[in-house]
């Protein structure tokens, strides 16, 4: 059997870790060891942190959106509740924008749903 010298493919191999090791500090951006041990961590950190980073923006809507209620004397819960029997779609990422930039438009928003919870309230 022919001897198979992998040279190229190793070196390939770390030249990619150390491209990407680029920018990192001490031995980790010149030492292959420390180098692959460090982007591996930064790779899962990264696709770990891009499933994370959708739970913290919905957090971050729902307490705008339910400080912009509490202000409008609703909590965000029956806000919520309003707009789905109202068969209002619209996301809480549009309604903590306009809870910052359009109050008048997140106020027409509050009272179409105290509306229909009033409503649903004396059907019921």
């Amino acid at each position: 059997m022919p001897r198979v010298k992998r040279g190229v493919n190793a070196l390939k191999k770390r030249h990619t870790v150390m491209k990407l090791a680029k920018g990192y500090r001490g031995a980790r951006h010149k030492k292959i060891k420390a180098a692959r041990e460090a982007v591996n961590h930064a790779l899962n950190y990264a696709y770990r942190d891009r499933r994370v980073r959708k739970r913290e923006f919905r957090q971050l809507w729902i307490a705008r959106i339910n400080a912009a209620c509490r202000e409008l004397e609703i909590s965000y819960n029956r806000l919520i509740d309003g707009l789905t029997k109202a068969q209002v779609e619209v996301n809480r990422k549009m309604l903590a924008e306009l809870a910052i930039s359009d109050r008048s438009a997140f106020a027409e928003y509050v009272k179409i749903a105290k509306s229909h919870l009033t409503a649903t309230a004396a059907t019921a």
